[in-house]
């Protein structure tokens, strides 16, 4: 997604329609991300929402207009991981009524049931690589890992998805 640096700086000069129309660019990546991260529609949508909210109020602060995808999704990902901490010792259940985004249902629940079976750091990594377009080096940054940890994760985690898919 390529996100035009021009409406991001009219967002930070508090032009909310220019805001508006950067969430729109960003929501579904910003959504799938967070689904597939936490396994659960109503927090992903939670999280987002408080992603765009904290956006909306700090985006003055952004230092580059080309690193807005980037900012965001740091956002997110801390939010994430703030879930995921609450979700220690708790048990969710999947929601099977919620269609899954963009895809076709049989296909997005497989693929959400897989994706679910990894550990939360795994699921996290990924999310980040695929939905967020970080690279190892970036998510050992956000994640306090080393980058070699990173693609070691990040491999094993796609190994085991697509034995997962594969069966």
């Amino acid at each position: 997604m390529e996100i035009n640096p021009e409406i991001v700086k009219q967002a930070k000069a508090s032009d909310a329609a220019a805001f508006a129309e950067l969430y729109e660019s960003v929501y579904k990546d910003l959504y799938r991300f967070a689904y597939y991260t936490l396994k659960h529609p109503q927090d992903a949508e939670d999280v987002v929402s408080e992603t765009v909210i904290d956006a909306y109020r700090g985006i003055h602060r952004l230092r580059s207009e080309e690193a807005f995808q980037g900012w965001i999704f740091k956002i997110l990902s801390n939010k994430c991981k703030r879930k995921l901490k609450e979700y220690v010792g708790k048990t969710l259940p999947l929601d099977e009524t919620l269609p899954l985004p963009e895809a076709d249902y049989a296909t997005g629940y497989d693929m959400h049931t897989a994706f679910s079976q990894l550990a939360d750091d795994e699921r996290l990594i990924v999310s980040m690589a695929v939905f967020g377009g970080y690279t190892s080096k970036e998510i050992g940054r956000i994640l306090h890992m080393n980058d070699n940890t990173v693609r070691s994760r990040q491999s094993r985690a796609l190994a085991k998805l697509k034995k997962k898919l594969e069966s």
